[in-house]
Formats: structure tokens, sequence, C-alpha cells
């Protein structure tokens, strides 16, 4: 049974206005049936005001009906009446009040330096900036550059969480793909692989030059 809001005012107000036992309420607040018996001999949650779960469209007087007549019905949350309603896509360009402008840049940097998996397409759709800004920042060409500070784009104002975290699931793939490139590329200590070679093992001959015996006539014949 999933949880529900202030379990125990709930309790309270189904012992007030229910004849279902100990044991359903427990089960349908998460309580354990000791503690709903304490809130019924008033040793528990004293003074406490019930609150209706019918009136909070947690449970329908059909449900408490079914369980006053059958002790063993285990009691189930009502369905939520408040369907998920998705927003409908953008069309255009995003506004952006002009206080916010100014801050643009700043997002335009932190998804450089913390996603650049994001193509210049989405950080343009997302906080409503142009690609040549995006351009002007990434190779410091922007008229305000010294200023440039990486700053979320959500906390910004410029994007919802829920905007920003579809853009970076979109790119994750692209992510990895990075990633895996700078693994492959990235050049680290290593061994030098051995040799195969039988002739590589085989002692150098010795230079001619070196088995020559040089007697002390050749020695100082030069300085003579």
């Amino acid at each position: 049974m999933s949880e529900i809001l202030m379990p125990k005012a709930t309790a309270v107000w189904l012992l007030d206005n229910t004849t279902l036992t100990f044991t359903q309420i427990s089960a349908f607040c998460g309580l354990h049936h000791l503690e709903v018996k304490g809130i019924a001999d008033g040793d528990v949650a004293e003074n406490m005001r019930g609150v209706d779960p019918i009136a909070g469209g947690i449970l329908s007087r059909e449900e408490i009906a079914r369980g006053e007549e059958n002790p063993d019905y285990v009691l189930k949350i009502a369905a939520s009446k408040i369907a998920h309603i998705p927003q409908p896509p953008r069309k255009g360009s995003r506004y952006t009040p002009v206080v916010r402008r100014a801050d643009k840049p700043d997002a335009v940097a932190w998804f450089i330096r913390n996603h650049p998996e994001v193509s210049d397409a989405q950080i343009s759709k997302t906080i409503g900036t142009t690609k040549s800004t995006i351009n002007n920042v990434r190779d410091k060409s922007h008229w305000n550059s010294q200023a440039i500070r990486p700053v979320d784009p959500v906390t910004l104002g410029l994007c919802t969480q829920i905007e920003l975290d579809e853009v970076i699931a979109k790119s994750a793939d692209k992510r990895r793909r990075i990633e895996a490139e700078k693994g492959l590329n990235a050049e680290g200590p290593g061994l030098v692989p051995t040799q195969d070679d039988a002739a590589a093992y085989e002692p150098e001959p010795e230079k001619e030059e070196r088995k020559k015996d040089v007697s002390a006539a050749d020695v100082f014949r030069d300085f003579s």
C-alpha cells in the first residue's frame, strides 16, 4: 500500500466516522494496528483533528462501504482524477525577459564547459539564444568575454529543470561516444613491445678497429 499524506489524522477520521476494523485502517494508513488502537483509546494522537480522505480524493464512499461489509477487505487508494497533462511543444523561439537576456552568455558557457555533447541547435532552443552568440562565447570573441562565468541556465531562470534534463538525456549517447574517443586517443605510460626477432638478441660484432692491435709507434706517430 502506498503511503498517504497525514496517516494519523486520516486514521482519526476513519475511527470517528466509519466501522472499519483497526487492521483495515492500519493497512490503509500504513500504521501498526496497535498504534491505531492507541488512537482509538486516546493514548496516541490525542486532540488531533481528523482529515477526511474522501474530500482529499484518496478514498471513496463505495470503498469504505466495501470495507465495512467485509472485515477482511483491504482498502484501495482511489485513482487520481487529475491526469498528467504534458506541455504542448513550444513553437518558435523562446521569449526571454529583457532582464534575463544578459545572462544567456553565462548559460552558454555552462553548456560548453559541462555538456559539450549538447549541440548548438539544442542550446539555442533551450535558452533562446543565437548560434552566433554561442560561437562567440566558445572562441572568446564575445564583447563581454572577460565577465562571462558559467552558470546553470535553470538558476538563471532561462529554462526549467525538466527541459534541461530532457536536453542532456537526448545527448547522453553522444557524450558516451566523446568519452570513448578520448579514452582511445589518450596517451599514457606503457611498456615497449618485446622483440620477437632472434637477430635482435645476437651480440653486435666488434669493430675492426677494436680488434686491431695498437702499437706504441702508432700512438706516438702523430706527435713526431
